[in-house]
């Protein structure tokens, strides 16, 4: 009897660790608009994936550049979904007194076009030499008129130059820049903020959840 009863415990043991160790494993990288989006996600995929973001927000792609080794770590992801686009395409200047020191009238631009699109070519390649993770990249959203730092025609440009880099590395693309302009229309934080509400980031969570569940299966 008591062999039967250690033998069952073993077994459940086993079971649990052997549950967990098979549970898929997501890493988002990204900036606030990730941040918004994760833990509705979280909550869409409960206890069928263990889904992690980043520590803090991953801005543009220099920050990107310096912290995605110790990001990605040693954990054997499944899918490593990133962004990067609107800290790169933001104007600052230090006098500024709007958050973040944003500016487009009188500030520099963080990166160019040409920037963005070699430290996004190196971020790639630094990601695929340190992970067998399946990548997914998720576009810009969308920037209203009125925002401080960023002008509104922008993240069509930085998108077209990562998709292009994407492409040439082989990496998936969720394209959520035309769903969040109407998202951002109706439930953004008005026509000089780049950030939603809490619903508004539960409709971009059901995006990025179902193209992710769709891949990880």
């Amino acid at each position: 009897m008591i062999k039967s009863i250690t033998f069952a415990a073993v077994f459940l043991f086993s079971s649990v660790i052997l549950s967990t160790e098979e549970k898929p494993k997501i890493l988002i990288i990204g900036d606030s608009i990730s941040i918004g989006y994760t833990p509705f996600v979280q909550e869409k995929f409960g206890e069928s994936a263990i889904v992690v973001h980043n520590p803090g927000n991953a801005q543009h792609t220099g920050t990107g550049l310096d912290k995605i080794d110790e990001w990605i770590g040693e954990e054997d992801w499944d899918i490593i979904q990133f962004n990067w686009g609107l800290w790169d395409l933001c104007y600052r200047h230090p006098d500024s007194k709007e958050y973040g020191n944003r500016d487009k009238i009188n500030g520099t631009l963080t990166y160019s076009l040409e920037e963005y699109q070699a430290n996004l070519d190196a971020l790639v390649t630094k990601i695929q030499k340190l992970s067998d993770a399946k990548l997914i990249f998720v576009s810009t959203t969308y920037v209203p008129e009125n925002e401080a730092g960023r002008f509104k025609k922008d993240p069509k440009k930085y998108n077209q130059v990562a998709k292009k880099v994407m492409k040439e590395h082989g990496v998936l693309i969720n394209d959520l820049y035309n769903p969040s302009i109407s998202i951002h229309k109706s439930n953004g934080l008005g026509d000089n903020d780049v950030h939603y509400t809490p619903e508004g980031y539960e409709q971009l969570a059901e995006i990025i959840y179902e193209f992710l569940d769709k891949e990880i299966r």
